[in-house]
């Protein structure tokens, strides 16, 4: 297992909603590094704005890992979904997040899916909406697989979006795109919001989890409010979890706060629970 932590490429315009570690990479992949995380997650609207090779090597030569790749804010700052009413952006949005597959291959990354799912919308039916989003999920993943790209769906709260809240939900369009390299992912923020008990949904849903985002009840750092990490991470590794955990947070009250206080927080669990030595 690898700890990581959230940022975005320079293309993801600076805002304060966005729950990544925001600046040119150089200095935010070697903040990371130097706080003592494994690698990153990474967020990005545009990666033909990018040198990928040089994402890579900046990489490789702080001894980190590229990890996954989020489409987040294609959604967030463009507006595109995969259930828009319009069918021309639609097909803008899986063109950008096939371009999000080509980057994520070149750096040996999972890509996941939130928000850009889209929505149900007032006069339009569910099972119309689900069409839209399947069709979707099997191009992507059409596309993905012989490049060795995995997609992950992620539990997303009611209050970002009215589709695929649940794991069962994410569980049922896992099974009904049928796709080999399109699986799940949980994010223990949104767990908190949607199960009735987190701890069930981690043992219940492990065998299409590929990916987990770390935060605390409140989207702060893990270790500012009320969740509990130990047994939450002893409950992912009991399940047989053993890949990437990021941490996904609002970066309050600043970006090297939020990610020194989230590694102090987290490492010393992850060393009890995986046996994870710090890094040097």
């Amino acid at each position: 297992m690898k700890i990581c932590y959230q940022v975005a490429t320079p293309d993801v315009a600076v805002a304060e909603s966005v729950t990544a570690y925001q600046g040119p990479l150089d200095k935010t992949f070697g903040d990371i590094a130097r706080f003592g995380y494994d690698g990153v997650e990474l967020m990005t609207i545009d990666p033909m704005k990018l040198d990928w090779a040089l994402v890579k090597k900046t990489a490789e030569d702080l001894g980190i890992v590229v990890g996954l790749v989020c489409t987040g804010e294609i959604f967030g700052q463009l507006g595109l979904s995969f259930a828009d009413p319009d069918a021309g952006r639609r097909a803008e949005c899986i063109e950008r997040v096939k371009g999000i597959i080509d980057f994520a291959a070149s750096q040996n990354a999972k890509v996941n899916i939130g928000r850009v799912r889209g929505q149900y919308r007032p006069g339009i039916a569910h099972e119309q909406t689900e069409e839209w989003a399947v069709d979707a999920f099997r191009q992507i993943s059409d596309y993905a697989a012989p490049k060795g790209v995995m997609i992950a769906v992620e539990n997303v709260t009611i209050m970002q979006t009215n589709f695929i809240n649940t794991m069962a939900e994410a569980r049922r369009f896992v099974e009904l795109t049928d796709r080999p390299n399109f699986k799940a992912m949980i994010d223990v923020f949104h767990l908190n919001i949607e199960e009735k008990d987190i701890y069930k949904a981690i043992r219940d849903y492990a065998d299409i989890n590929v990916h987990v985002h770390l935060s605390d009840n409140n989207r702060r750092y893990p270790g500012h409010c009320g969740l509990d990490f130990e047994k939450i991470i002893q409950t992912f590794h009991a399940a047989g979890y053993d890949d990437l955990f990021c941490t996904e947070v609002f970066q309050y009250p600043s970006m090297e706060e939020c990610a020194k206080r989230a590694i102090a927080h987290l490492a010393p669990i992850f060393e009890r629970v995986y046996g994870r030595r710090p890094r040097a």
